[in-house]
């Protein structure tokens, strides 16, 4: 636990040696097998890091323009991007800014395949191997039957793969490398002769590399088949595990209500500033608290804003809790600032720097005129 304070409230926190951590976890994936470890920016795209960041990566994965810039400009190391649709006008500063242009369907490979090659950049295809490794989060599962993301087997045309010199699959959210090892064989079942006549493969992200109970030997294993089998350079583009709790977000209690349960209004929103606990849903970590009546006192925690269902979750707490009392909840690092919005004019939290010196210095705050030049 740490002082909160002296500190502004909303706030996000980023933690600078959890970050070091993670980074030097997957950097040493890379040491050990010759792989790249790009940053997926969807995930984490705080630029103010990059150049540390970049110390231990091999650049960025984008998913459109707005990221394929920020990735040249604030890292400037290999640029990878995937959509699963390129407009027509903004397709020829796409590939002036990355290296590796991977394509959702023939047909936007072959409208874009001159321009790629005549720039000497190099073409990729995502590919659906439709297997799902994923229960109850359909929204996250790039496999499910109505996925419309990577082309699947039987309308893959291995006839036309004229300056195609990789493959990309995705089909991981937050899982282990047994569910990786798994999606692997069905791949090479399914597109091994493809394989054969590439040069490179991007594993996509969802890859949980920096948890704890992640089997990283199962990982690099997956990777040193792919090399030794089919001579491929691999490319990994996790983004959560990057960041992973890596991050917090300090909130204030402004009022408790009594509703069925006693209920803590606080200044942070779960839909404006920490998104996915509504859309995933889950119920993310705090500081000091239990589940719901594993401790003496239990709240639940909601928002401000005029939102009903704008509820965190339910916690107990040792201590009653009071107006005016600092709460942190943890792992706010990922798919938090890359997500919030301004509904119902919430203030944007200010970022955070908590250095390795146990130091907070201001990286970014927000104010009316934020919310203003949005709308």
């Amino acid at each position: 636990m740490f002082d909160t304070s002296n500190l502004p409230t909303p706030c996000y926190i980023i933690d600078k040696e959890k970050l070091r951590h993670n980074l030097e976890i997957l950097s040493g994936v890379q040491e050990r097998t010759g792989c790249k470890i790009l940053l997926a920016q969807k995930a984490f795209s705080c630029y103010s890091l990059y150049p540390f960041i970049g110390q231990y990566l091999s650049g960025t994965a984008c998913s459109g323009l707005f990221e394929a810039k920020l990735g040249a400009e604030e890292m400037g190391k290999e640029n990878h991007v995937f959509c699963a649709g390129y407009r027509e006008s903004e397709i020829d500063e796409i590939i002036s800014l990355c290296g590796h242009i991977i394509f959702n369907s023939f047909g936007q490979m072959r409208r874009y395949r001159d321009r790629v090659l005549k720039a000497g950049k190099k073409i990729g295809l995502r590919v659906n191997p439709e297997f799902s490794t994923q229960e109850g989060h359909e929204i996250y599962d790039p496999c499910s039957p109505r996925s419309r993301l990577g082309i699947r087997l039987k309308d893959f045309d291995a006839s036309d793969l004229e300056g195609v010199t990789g493959l990309h699959f995705h089909t991981l959210c937050e899982q282990n490398s047994d569910d990786l090892e798994s999606t692997l064989n069905c791949v090479i079942e399914k597109f091994g002769d493809v394989l054969k006549k590439m040069e490179w493969i991007n594993l996509g992200g969802g890859h949980h590399i920096t948890r704890a109970d992640y089997d990283i030997p199962r990982l690099e294993k997956c990777i040193k088949r792919l090399q030794e089998e089919f001579g491929l350079e691999v490319y990994l583009e996790p983004g959560e595990a990057v960041a992973l709790n890596a991050g917090y977000l300090v909130t204030e209690v402004l009022d408790i209500i009594q509703c069925d349960i006693p209920t803590a209004i606080l200044d942070t929103s779960a839909a404006c500033h920490m998104p996915d606990v509504l859309e995933m849903p889950y119920r993310p970590p705090l500081m000091g608290s239990g589940e719901a009546g594993e401790k003496a006192y239990t709240y639940r925690l909601g928002s401000q804003t005029c939102l009903s269902g704008d509820m965190i979750s339910e916690y107990s707490f040792d201590k009653p809790l009071n107006i005016g009392d600092r709460l942190i909840f943890g792992d706010m690092a990922i798919y938090s600032m890359v997500k919030n919005n301004t509904f119902n004019g919430m203030p944007l939290p200010s970022i955070l720097l908590r250095d390795t010196d146990g130091s907070f210095s201001v990286i970014k705050e927000f104010g009316y005129e934020n919310f203003k030049a949005r709308l």
